[in-house]
């Protein structure tokens, strides 16, 4: 029996664990409807990559990177959003590359910058209204040197030489960049498509699909309730939070914003980590009496470490195309997602190193272990042992996209889930899962760093 001998305390604990878990979830999903889809950013940053990158594409590829001209696009796209949502970089890119008249009444309706350096901008950008022949000290644009895109559009609006800054070498580097940015894509969609046949015609041959024996612990359904909602939930989302951040605000005083936001995203996952794998400990003692490393309680299977390694890349690789169909499906059927995950844009505009190292530590190493720890070391098992394999994966994996807390990526989250679950049991290897998850943060991470200029 499923539910055999359950206390009274138990059931209690997993019942308000669920019922805190349907609300913090319920909040979580409406509240990333409001946050703005980091795809505006991401396709933007591509923009200005092309345009600093533009005299370095060979003639020949040119009409493959450039369909229209850079800043023409962005300038459209930017004045689809309502001036006053837009960023202050934003703002400042599109009253410089608008029409001075045009440039003066976004100026006008605009509030006042904070960034004071903008502010003097804006006042460069008045005169030449006013004088058209007017032609200010090319120095007074050197406070913009660090935002090279920002230093070029300058240069066009007031006519000055930015070859110093934008150099042949410069250029050259924008161009590698936009090169691996839609080359890397590209070819992982085509090899992960001619793996998927590969492995869809064999199965079709041999009429089954290797499944390897797959272990569960000995816990019931109410286990998992509690470990899911009570220790990933309820302690490890809303409660560690309140640790974590504290402990950022009173050991990293005086430190910039972007490596304050980086620790509290790197301890707020150690944090959020511990409730559930302290659950995890004491159930195991509870059943076995003891809780020893030697054991492989979830099937990590890592020797010959070699298998392992080419199972999670495989699996990476055949996932791949199906993620990206979905995402490409979500995005020609719903206009301007919102719902992106928050850490995707604290990346993609950082420019700390350190705190590039935290984040990269965080989504390519904890990430992956922890939740597969959980989701298929754990819950996956559970379920296939109760309602059969191809039920399990997917109720993990619905569990899994749902946990992001991300609405607008839940389906390509949801597909992606079905494929570590899959790799998972056709491996018998939960390092294989671990490898593939790490893969996919790993290349999230790369292009978001390649975007940076």
């Amino acid at each position: 029996m499923i539910f055999k001998n359950i206390s009274r305390t138990k059931l209690s604990l997993a019942l308000i664990s669920l019922v805190i878990t349907f609300f913090v979830w319920q909040q979580g999903l409406r509240d990333s409807l409001n946050r703005p889809s980091v795809s505006f950013d991401i396709s933007q940053k591509e923009q200005e990559i092309i345009e600093l990158a533009a005299q370095s594409i060979p003639t020949n590829l040119k009409n493959f990177f450039i369909t229209n001209d850079p800043v023409d696009e962005i300038n459209n796209a930017l004045s689809q959003v309502s001036f006053n949502e837009l960023t202050e970089r934003n703002k400042l890119i599109r009253i410089i590359s608008a029409e001075l008249n045009e440039s003066l009444i976004y100026k006008k309706i605009s509030k006042e910058f904070e960034n004071r350096n903008y502010n003097l901008l804006i006042d460069e950008i008045e005169k030449k209204f006013n004088d058209n022949s007017y032609k200010p000290d090319s120095k007074k644009f050197d406070l913009f040197k660090n935002d090279r895109f920002l230093y070029h559009l300058l240069s066009q609006k007031f006519d000055f030489d930015d070859s110093s800054l934008i150099t042949k070498s410069f250029s050259s580097k924008m161009f590698l960049k936009i090169l691996a940015i839609r080359l890397i894509p590209l070819l992982t969609i085509l090899l992960g498509s001619i793996l998927s046949l590969k492995i869809f015609l064999k199965a079709l041959y041999l009429k089954k699909f290797g499944w390897k024996e797959i272990k569960s612990l000995n816990l019931e359904l109410i286990d998992m309730v509690l470990l899911i909602a009570g220790g990933f939930v309820v302690l490890g989302e809303v409660v560690s939070p309140l640790f974590s951040i504290s402990l950022v605000e009173l050991f990293f005083k005086n430190i910039s914003n972007e490596l304050s936001q980086s620790l509290k995203i790197f301890f707020g996952y150690l944090f959020m980590a511990i409730p559930p794998l302290l659950i995890v400990y004491y159930q195991i003692k509870s059943f076995d009496g003891e809780f020893t490393l030697k054991k492989d309680y979830f099937q990590f299977n890592y020797l010959p470490i070699k298998d392992a390694i080419i199972q999670g890349i495989k699996g990476w690789l055949t996932i791949v195309p199906f993620v990206l169909l979905v995402s490409l499906i979500m995005n020609s059927l719903i206009d301007n997602q919102n719902g992106s995950n928050p850490l995707l844009e604290i990346v993609l505009n950082n420019n700390n190193y350190l705190s590039f190292i935290l984040l990269f530590v965080t989504t390519t190493l904890l990430a992956p272990l922890f939740e597969e720890i959980i989701f298929r070391g754990i819950l996956l098992p559970t379920l296939s042992r109760d309602f059969g394999i191809i039920l399990g994966i997917i109720v993990s994996a619905f569990i899994f996209a749902l946990a992001h807390l991300s609405l607008g990526e839940m389906p390509p989250l949801f597909v992606l889930g079905i494929g570590l679950g899959i790799t998972r049991i056709a491996s018998g290897s939960l390092l294989s899962s671990v490898i593939m998850h790490s893969l996919w943060n790993g290349l999230t991470f790369l292009n978001l760093f390649l975007l940076r200029t």
